[in-house]
């Protein structure tokens, strides 16, 4: 289970299918992925994991980036990816069912960036170029279906990007049918999320009309942030 808000949910999963949960994975400190953390570990006895730099639900293992993590027959490597939080963390495997899979928390959306609560805009554009740089059939599983208002956000300012229009359409079908546009992928990320995209041509413009003074990829990278909190 991957940072766990609520247990009750989990609990009636966790029932229904007829499985235990042996391993809780945290990415940062906040009440919405940490909520349910103390009940399932009372309920199931799960092992929890989670960063080492925040306060976190105790007892637990705390980790750095570099660390890794075996579940399930399977290792999952830490990356720290500041920015959201101070020491948030991301879980990355390279092959889950025949593909990558990585748990980034509130660090990457799909079309969209976690709010910078205290980590600095350098901190964050370092942390997700980390992720950008995983290979393309990384499958990006986020914390929040957040992706058509991100995509409304991204349009605005990469208009002409058609394969951010194709996927909107595709983003807008999936939830029309109440069903999740996620996980994404790092490719689909790297062609349609404006923050992955902040060194190119058409969203240095985009930050620089919503603020002159963006001069360098930091300050392109804060401005579309701002942007975006105000949007």
């Amino acid at each position: 289970m991957v940072d766990p808000g609520d247990a009750q949910p989990v609990l009636a999963a966790l029932q229904h299918s007829g499985v235990q949960l042996t391993t809780i994975l945290v990415t940062h400190h906040h009440p919405d992925h940490t909520g349910g953390v103390e009940a399932l570990r009372q309920a199931t006895g799960a092992q929890v994991f989670g960063p080492m730099r925040e306060t976190m639900p105790e007892p637990l293992t705390r980790l750095v980036g570099g660390d890794q993590v075996q579940c399930m027959g399977l290792t999952f490597k830490v990356m720290d990816v500041p920015g959201h939080t101070a020491g948030h963390i991301a879980y990355f495997c390279d092959d889950v069912d025949g593909a990558p899979v990585l748990f980034c928390g509130d660090t990457l959306f799909s079309g969209g960036c976690g709010r910078l609560f205290e980590g600095s805009p350098a901190q964050m554009l370092a942390s997700l170029d980390t992720l950008a740089a995983l290979p393309d059939a990384t499958r990006v599983c986020c914390a929040h279906e957040y992706t058509l208002s991100n995509l409304k956000f991204a349009r605005a300012v990469d208009p002409d990007n058609q394969a951010l229009a194709h996927y909107t359409a595709q983003a807008q079908d999936l939830r029309e049918r109440q069903q999740p546009t996620l996980p994404s992928t790092i490719l689909r990320e790297r062609e349609i999320n404006p923050f992955l995209r902040t060194r190119q041509a058409a969203l240095i413009e985009a930050a620089k009309s919503h603020d002159a003074s963006a001069s360098d990829e930091v300050s392109v990278f804060a401005a579309l942030r701002q942007w975006k909190n105000k949007f």
